[in-house]
């Protein structure tokens, strides 16, 4: 049958609009199901028309779908279709249909129609799959300014058939909207089942309604509301964006490809882009220039975590010029400053500091330095600080070493601690004078109760918070401990945090962590367990605390996520390792620019991971509280998301850390998300060698890797080789001269055919030449023991200084954790040696260490210094065999094994291999597998650098009657010399499966570690030296209580470690690290913490370590 319905007069449901000229056909056709609804869908699309002015015409004929025939309509309605409706040439037609900017709105079973028509089921977006029985669900409503649902709260409780997909759209469409699985029963998609969405496809529009099985749904003025929505994004008659979450839609800007250590950033009115790296450089991007300037330089401690590590712009930088930083000043002296600085245009003022707060810290031990700051709506400046603790004797769970010189291994006394200002997020009100005053609404209104400057008191690690704008909520990530697995004598599994504060209070580390998951009151002295923590009444009776005992109740995590994939937000994914960031809150400015984030994103928060390398959307209810997460650009590469601002022009600004362990990042870069519908600018890309020589130089340039991400546009290049503003070349492959000494920035410029564009630099040094820097011992991929001792030495070849200077060379020790790393000290020397960490993480944590050798050159007058870097990584002696670095046919299984493990290896087949990179066989002796077999057994050879490589080692594995019962099987192997990639190959014959499980692996052997002992047994007899040697004098008094001084003399000016270890040949304390001055110095050491014992003063110099002993009496 044939309906034609034209009206005109009021529309109930919405605002009106000018729908003259206005009707749409709706198809009602059905091949096999047909619903019982279809009259009532009909009558109530009937209704629309008379009360909104179109037409409305249905038909069950499918002859209608010609050229002419559909002519006449703005969009087509598939209302409960179901089967194939249309034959070839009518498919065809309604193509072309679509083609020329027709609109379709599928409800329901729109998505169970045409299922060999596979243009008609990407136009609808997906197809039906399965139903439970009709039930009560809840929507939840993500895009709150489509038509077809800014009516809608939030959370949309209706009752319908809620139809499962044979795919998930997203990605490929714009949701609008999604059903929580958990308010009903049959759903099959999990977290994220998307019921409403739309697209602009082929030359048209789509949108799509999940709703609408039931008769009673077309008499709900809110579902058909729904409907009208839909329609008038259809018709075109009311603009709405359906591009908003689709990848393609987006392009990621480079701005400044040259940063090496970049942590942090803040964008200002004017578009410029401050960005701080953790070496102590403060940079700003100007868009105008499109180029890079260093604003100024910072003396910072860069030992551990510490470093220049926190900017914000103040509220009123527009016209005073402040901002302010956080950072770990050089020096003696252990602490961080909040200071504010002034701008003088784009230069730093150094001596315009004014320190708006100390905070006392040590640098004794890691790690966690926090850093982060962020100025909220009133004003108020937020300063995130981490607990100042070592996490790496206690196993992945939570530090509570109360033991006598151990307070630096125990968070209650920093977090847990309402005395001390670390493990807080700080809350002060700056001044004009460069004092501040404390907000009402701290967590402490009296001094005795603890310090008026804490906020949220009981966090880790709070790198990176955010401020929302309009409700003054702070948002924060906390990076949390290691374990890999609870422990029910520890504690739970260890978790990252995501939190929202809307007022201040605690959040329980080092006590409860996650959902208010207690620790267990560990005594590590005794190492026994006594009870869990109470996290509604915690008391804090350490030995180390010096506030409150009682404190305030623990407010449960916001969001929580271990490694792997989250039970209680599956969205959360961390399989690459954990470090929470909490981003920006958007709103959208409509008169921001063309390039900003669509209104979609409005009140949106952004969170995202750094070792995961992922952001996240976070949409809100009316309350504040968690609706969806979503992805965000899930198909577009971040290497290690480091900070995230919104620009004045509506677009995201994020720094990338790079993909590096040691920083120093060649992929480290700041660039900029902008929304662009339609073409996108070219990515532009620079090649240029040598980028550093004498003079004359030749650089060959090439710009060939440039890419349009909208394919079929040709490309045009421009080069810029001396920041004149002058083109100097054209063409993807250029050669430049450069005649004269001096820093040069050369900048490619590629246009595509519309006129987009996208810049690309690269640096220059031109009379300087970057210095070669080669790590000698230890070698890469070598081996060593935890808590041992590593020797180390460093050559420096610079064509222009000549003979380097060791006090110039700096060595940085890092523990290897996943994907990421901590810094531990510097060294200023040469040679040397350091001590490795006794342990990091829990039991089957993928741990190593790497270390950073670096020399900065003179420079000259004309040209700034350059500097050369080498890193090589350590081996521990047990490796897991889950952590290989490449593998063929293995799996991944929880470990049955009682020595535990983690995971092990298995379903091995003959052919399957894993293997190991970097690997240096110096001093390893043999092999010790951990394995299993209730199957065939075989063999496992090892080969070097390939599957065909040559065998160095093998060993047959028998049965061990079950797969989880283990056993150690030790192989001999021979040493190839040199750094390799070993690949362990598992064989039996071609065809056998289920040989064996391979828990770990053990390199047995002295390795390139050795023990303590070996570095402290001989003491310096001598008071006298041979020329050019340093002295280390007794220490005086000796023995002494608590208070002794220690002298030496230097024979020149060099770097110098002067460090105290106790008998056991742990670190307590590090005296001075730093270039002195040549003659005698006297150092103070004053420890009442410590126990009475005997201790070894160490001092280590280019020219070799010297010790003393002292005894500490009380």
């Amino acid at each position: 049958f044939v309906l034609l319905f034209v009206a005109l007069g009021g529309r109930i449901l919405a605002d009106p609009f000018d729908y003259a000229d206005v009707s749409f056909l709706v198809l009602t056709k059905t091949a096999c199901f047909c619903h019982d609804s279809i009259p009532d869908g009909i009558a109530a699309i009937q209704t629309l028309g008379r009360e909104n002015g179109f037409a409305v015409e249905a038909t069950e004929d499918a002859g209608r779908f010609t050229d002419e025939g559909l002519s006449p309509y703005r969009a087509v309605i598939f209302l409960n279709t179901t089967g194939d409706v249309l034959a070839a040439d009518q498919e065809r037609a309604f193509e072309r249909y679509i083609r020329s900017g027709g609109g379709f709105v599928g409800i329901h079973s729109a998505a169970d129609t045409e299922y060999d028509w596979a243009w008609y089921g990407d136009l609808v977006g997906a197809y039906f799959d399965s139903h439970p029985a009709i039930q009560q669900g809840q929507i939840h409503v993500a895009d709150r300014v489509h038509p077809a649902t800014s009516h809608l709260s939030a959370r949309w409780q209706r009752r319908d058939e809620w139809y499962n997909y044979r795919r998930n759209p997203r990605g490929r469409v714009h949701v609008l909207a999604t059903v929580d699985e958990g308010s009903y029963n049959g759903g099959n998609h999990g977290f994220d089942h998307p019921i409403a969405w739309c697209h602009d496809y082929d030359g048209g529009r789509s949108w799509y309604t999940g709703g609408g099985h039931t008769r009673e749904s077309y008499g709900e003025p809110l579902f058909m509301q729904h409907i009208l929505g839909g329609i008038e994004y259809a018709t075109g008659v009311t603009a709405a964006d359906c591009g908003a979450t689709l990848d393609t839609n987006f392009a990621k800007v480079v701005l400044d490809d040259e940063a090496e250590n970049p942590i942090d950033l803040a964008v200002a009115s004017d578009g410029r882009v401050f960005f701080i790296e953790r070496k102590g450089e403060l940079n700003v991007y100007r868009p105008d220039l499109g180029l890079t300037r260093l604003a100024g330089q910072l003396a910072v401690s860069t030992d551990f975590e510490d470093g220049l590590l926190g900017i914000a712009l103040d509220p009123d930088f527009v016209r005073n010029n402040w901002l302010y930083l956080f950072y770990s000043p050089h020096g003696e002296e252990a602490k961080q400053h909040v200071s504010r600085f002034e701008l003088d245009g784009d230069e730093l003022v150094l001596d315009s500091e004014v320190v708006l707060l100390e905070i006392p810290t040590q640098r004794r031990a890691c790690c966690h330095s926090g850093g982060a700051l962020a100025f909220g709506p009133d004003g108020n400046l937020y300063i995130g600080v981490g607990d100042n603790t070592n996490p790496f004797d206690s196993d992945g769970f939570s530090p509570l070493d109360e033991r006598p010189d151990r307070s630096d291994w125990d968070a209650q006394r920093t977090a847990a601690n309402s005395a001390d200002l670390r493990g807080k997020i700080l809350r002060i009100k700056p001044q004009a004078d460069g004092g501040y005053s404390i907000p009402p609404g701290n967590l402490f209104a009296e001094a005795e109760e603890g310090r008026p400057e804490t906020y949220v008191m009981g966090v880790r690690n709070p790198f990176r918070l955010s401020i929302d704008r309009k409700s003054g909520w702070l948002y924060w990530g906390d990076v949390g401990p290691d374990a890999r697995q609870a422990d029910p004598q520890r504690g739970p599994i260890g978790l990252d945090e995501w939190n929202q504060a809307r007022a201040a209070g605690i959040f329980g580390w080092p006590y409860c962590i996650g959902d208010n998951q207690p620790y267990v009151d560990y005594d590590f002295a005794t190492e026994s367990s006594g009870m869990p923590f109470d996290c509604g009444a915690l008391r804090n009776l350490s030995p180390n605390n010096t506030g409150l005992q009682s404190l305030p109740p623990a407010q449960a995590a916001w969001v929580w996520y271990p490694y792997g994939t989250s039970s209680a937000f599956p969205e959360i994914t961390a399989d690459s390792g954990r470090t929470a960031l909490a981003g920006p809150v958007y709103y959208y400015d409509a008169a921001a620019g063309s390039r900003k984030l669509p209104a979609y994103y409005d009140g949106t928060l952004f969170m995202y991971e750094w070792a995961s390398n992922w952001i996240k959307e976070v949409k809100l209810d009316e309350d504040g509280h968690i609706l969806k997460i979503n992805p965000f650009l899930d198909s577009m590469e971040f290497i290690r998301p480091i900070s995230m601002q919104f620009g004045p022009d509506g677009s995201l600004y994020v720094l990338e850390w790079g993909s590096g362990f040691w920083g120093d990042n060649d992929d480290a870069r700041v660039v900029r998300i902008d929304y662009v519908r339609g073409t996108r600018a070219p990515v532009p890309r620079i090649e240029a060698a040598p980028t550093n020589g004498a003079a004359p130089l030749e650089v060959h340039f090439s710009g060939s890797d440039s890419f349009d991400p909208d394919p079929g546009s040709m490309l045009d290049y421009a080069w810029d080789f001396t920041g004149d503003g002058e083109i100097d070349a054209t063409g993807s492959e250029v050669v430049f001269t450069y005649e004269v000494s001096g820093d040069y920035v050369a900048q490619l410029t590629v246009s595509d055919a519309e006129g987009n564009q996208g810049v690309a630099q690269v640096s220059v040094s031109v009379g300087n030449t970057v210095p070669e820097v080669e790590i000698v011992r230890p070698p890469d991929g070598g081996f060593f023991s935890w808590g041992e001792v590593v020797d180390f030495e460093v050559r420096v070849f610079d064509p222009e200084d000549g003979t380097a200077d060791c006090a110039r060379v700096v060595l940085q020790a890092f523990i290897g954790h996943d994907e990421h790393s901590h810094p531990l000290e510097e060294y200023g020397v040469c040679s040397g040696s350091f001590q490795t960490e006794a342990g990091h993480g829990g039991d089957g944590d993928d741990l190593f260490y790497t270390i950073e050798a670096r020399y900065t050159d003179l420079g000259t007058e004309s040209v700034a210094p350059l500097t050369g870097r080498a890193g090589h990584i350590l081996q521990p002696k047990r490796k897991q065999a889950e952590h290989y670095t490449r593998q063929s046919g293995v799996l991944l299984e929880t470990t049955g094994d009682e020595a535990g493990g983690g995971q092990n290896i298995g379903f091995i087949a003959h052919g399957d291999w894993i293997s190991f990179a970097p690997m240096n066989l110096e001093g390893i002796e043999s092999l010790n597998y951990r394995v299993a077999s209730a199957g065939l057994g075989g063999r496992i050879e090892v080969r070097v650098d390939s599957l065909k490589g040559p065998p160095i080692s093998t060993v047959r594995v028998g049965s061990t009657g079950d797969w989880q019962v283990y056993t150690d099987l030790e192989a001999p192997i021979a040493d190839p010399g040199g750094t390799h990639e070993l690949f362990f190959v598992f064989i039996r014959n071609p065809g056998d499966d289920g040989l064996f499980n391979i828990n770990w692996i053990d390199f047995q052997g002295p390795g390139v570690s050795r023990p303590l002992a070996t570095a402290v047994v001989a003491e310096s007899s001598s008071q006298g030296a041979l020329p050019g040697q340093a002295v280390l004098y007794p220490p005086y008094p000796n023995p002494f209580n608590p208070t002794v001084q220690i002298r030496f003399v230097l024979p020149e000016r060099m770097a110098v470690r002067l460090e105290v270890f106790d008998i056991l040949g742990q670190r307590v304390d590090v005296v001075v690290n730093e270039l002195l001055d040549g003659g005698s110095h006297a150092m103070r050491f004053d420890r009442a913490d410590l126990a009475s014992g005997v201790y070894i003063a160490r001092l280590a110099t280019p020219g070799g370590v010297l010790v003393r002993r002292m005894v500490l009496l009380r």
